[in-house]
């Protein structure tokens, strides 16, 4: 079983707020694919890291959380792809966390 985490920005690079309309899309896709997740939206999270010009960037970021019994890289790859396109992000966090369910 794995976990997958997902850290979507709340702006997009020109500073933007993203639109619920993006977020809801987002979840329902994921719940149709999956049959759940779980939304982390009260308090985003504050995502730091230096360019490679050295300037300093700051995101706020929501977690999603989405269980599934296998992984399929290829799947996630697409689909983090998909995100940047959809966000205009140069980069969204996919990440994968092996899990027993307890």
């Amino acid at each position: 079983m794995h976990l997958i985490q997902i850290l979507l920005p709340t702006y997009d690079n020109d500073g933007q707020p993203l639109l619920h309309a993006t977020y809801d899309l987002i979840r329902n896709e994921l719940v149709a694919k999956f049959g759940g997740l779980t939304a982390f939206t009260q308090s985003p999270a504050e995502g730091l890291w230096t360019s490679p010009q050295q300037r300093a960037h700051r995101d706020d970021v929501i977690l999603i959380e989405v269980m599934i019994p296998d992984l399929d890289a290829d799947w996630w790859t697409n689909y983090r792809q998909t995100l940047e396109k959809r966000l205009r992000q140069q980069s969204v966090v996919i990440r994968s966390v092996p899990m027993q369910l307890l």
